[in-house]
């Protein structure tokens, strides 16, 4: 079998579960795209552009898993913190769309998959988890890096269990489902340990040098209320 450099080879899982998982990831890219829209400003729209390249460098550290199967920082969480999750979907998914077609990481026929895995599912785990943190913990630069950590490493390990569904519904080689299970869930464990001190440490750096670039900051910001009775006009008087 041939091993490839990232993500899901052809031939891993058979064409009618692929074109399944395809159709899914077609649809949840069409929602990302209509709610990102509302999403999009001045200041979200360059820095998507900047948090896709920087989820392109950081996906070219690769660790082989399985055969035909490999390993990498993801960027979901990453991308959830600093764009939110409909644009983060769109940067992951675009860098994963570029590396199939002029790189061939990952197969054509398994592009489906691959999306599904860790555009969408990696970054709704990102995304739900960021959200509950984001209630407890100091909305802070701290605040934000422990966030990043523990979410990109929860949120790896949930990506990779959606390969074992997609094998377990149509795998094609002899591996059996325990050994896939312990074994994607062992390595990006490890893998999301990786990811979690980069989130970590660029979401905190971008916090303190320019918060209100921080989607995830900007979302729990509250909006000073004047006072009842008390007109802006009236404080710019004062």
């Amino acid at each position: 079998m041939e091993t490839v450099a990232m993500h899901i080879a052809n031939g891993i899982v058979n064409a009618q579960v692929s074109a399944v998982f395809a159709l899914i990831a077609v649809i949840a890219l069409a929602i990302c795209v209509a709610r990102g829209r509302a999403d999009l400003d001045d200041r979200l729209a360059p820095m998507a552009g900047l948090v896709a390249a920087f989820i392109f460098a950081v996906q070219m550290l690769n660790f082989q898993v399985l055969p035909g199967v490999s390993g990498h920082l993801l960027g979901g969480t990453l991308a959830v913190i600093l764009v939110g999750p409909w644009v983060g979907a769109l940067c992951v998914s675009t860098v994963l769309i570029i590396q199939c077609l002029l790189f061939a990481d990952g197969g054509l026929t398994a592009l489906g998959l691959n999306i599904t895995n860790m555009a969408i599912l990696g970054t709704a785990a990102g995304y739900l988890l960021v959200a509950g943190l984001l209630r407890v913990l100091p909305k802070t630069a701290t605040g934000l890096a422990v966030t990043g950590f523990v979410a990109s490493v929860i949120g790896v390990v949930i990506a990779s269990q959606g390969f074992v569904l997609q094998y377990w519904l149509g795998g094609t080689t002899d591996l059996s489902l325990p050994t896939i299970i312990g074994t994607m869930a062992g390595v990006h464990t490890l893998i999301g340990i990786g990811e979690g001190l980069i989130t970590a440490t660029t979401v905190a750096t971008v916090a303190r040098v320019r918060p209100d670039l921080v989607y995830a900051l900007r979302r729990f910001r509250k909006q000073a209320r004047p006072a009842a009775g008390v007109t802006p006009a009236m404080r710019s008087a004062s």
